[in-house]
């Protein structure tokens, strides 16, 4: 993706994250990137297809930040503990980014989208089944190896994900914090999520 539409995405996000998707003006965009409205008509034909290319962008960058854990040769319960810290620190690093999805989500559930902005819901609500298959399969993979407690799997990648996402909404970023403290955060919260999978001794 060229730069310059990803600053125009990092500007939208920080924009939609502070004043929510109504609020928001082009205006208010380009004032946050230091550009005019020109420049985000260049990529982007409105606000709404703006809004809903952030949310793109945050599900692709999900997918980038898990997949490789994902497909490491190790056992299950060392994949899934993987995936779930670099999810949890792509929540925090990329914080405007995770919470204008569930901005998009919230707008999906309260019925406040038009048809055109339903059609793109869709498109990025393929992107998040996709992550969330990766969590499927690797707690399929848990089970039948034995690491993990017979669940269904997709019914229990459910509230995994709703733990790891929810970080977006408590998580508070300090001035000068190290990304080791960050690490720590994802780790202590993977433990949690993964221990509610494994079997008891």
């Amino acid at each position: 993706m060229a730069d310059r539409r990803i600053d125009i995405l990092d500007a939208a996000a920080r924009a939609f994250m502070r004043q929510g998707f109504a609020a928001t003006s082009l205006d208010r965009v380009s004032d946050e990137i230091g550009s005019t409205k020109g420049a985000i008509y260049y990529y982007y034909r409105s606000k709404s297809e703006l809004f809903f290319a952030v949310h793109r962008r945050g599900m692709e960058l999900t997918q980038a930040a898990i997949r490789p854990s994902f497909e490491t040769p190790a056992s299950a319960r060392d994949r899934l503990h993987g995936m779930a810290v670099a999810h949890t620190i792509l929540v925090i690093d990329h914080l405007p980014y995770l919470r204008v999805i569930a901005q998009g989500l919230e707008m999906h559930l309260l019925e406040r989208t038009n048809e055109s902005e339903r059609a793109e819901l869709a498109d990025v609500a393929a992107l998040r089944e996709a992550n969330e298959n990766l969590y499927i399969r690797v707690i399929k993979d848990g089970v039948a190896s034995g690491e993990f407690r017979s669940v269904d799997a997709k019914l229990a990648a459910k509230p995994l994900l709703g733990a790891l996402n929810w970080t977006s909404r408590w998580y508070q970023p300090r001035p000068g914090e190290t990304q080791a403290a960050k690490k720590r955060v994802a780790e202590s919260i993977a433990d949690f999520v993964v221990a509610g999978l494994e079997k008891k001794n």
